[in-house]
């Protein structure tokens, strides 16, 4: 009996030392304007479901794993926000650089960040972000960059 409460003790100690990604998804006040809808989560043995065609590239970069959130801004356009969480912040600069940068502009968002209008693209650490509206105008793109903004602030949270 005294056996099976060590081992009762040592599991619940392993479980509270597993380090757990924090959600790094804003709702609410953290977006103003966006709503969070379905959120999903591949592992990198899966990615090639979500990305298709090009998760070789993320493989070969050193992908963990990708967590992806469907928003909604004001009632009026869709967006996809993709976190591909990498092994390394060097992986994820490594994708980052790895974009084409022809026609974009850059943002302030993350280390480095480039707007392509209805897409940007960033990374902090070992993150990498990718957000597609699903509108190409000046407001798509203005509230990509506020959303990048609030994604970014989470990440340098969970990094502390």
């Amino acid at each position: 009996m005294k056996r099976l409460g060590i081992v009762s003790l040592l599991a619940l100690i392993a479980v509270a030392c597993v380090r757990r990604e924090p959600d790094p998804f804003p709702t609410g006040d953290e977006a103003a304007g966006w709503v969070k809808g379905r959120g999903r989560t591949f592992p990198a043995s899966e990615l090639w479901r979500y990305v298709d065609g090009d998760a070789e590239r993320y493989l070969q970069a050193g992908i963990e794993r990708t967590v992806t959130a469907e928003y909604r801004y004001r009632g009026q356009f869709e967006a996809v926000a993709d976190v591909h969480i990498m092994r390394s912040p060097e992986a994820a600069r490594r994708i980052f650089a790895s974009e084409p940068a022809a026609g974009s502009r850059p943002v302030e968002a993350g280390e480095a960040g480039r707007s392509y209008g209805p897409s940007l693209t960033f990374h902090r650490g070992r993150y990498f972000v990718r957000l597609v509206a699903y509108e190409e105008s000046a407001e798509a793109a203005e509230a990509l960059r506020a959303l990048a903004a609030a994604i970014d602030r989470r990440i340098q949270v969970a990094r502390r």
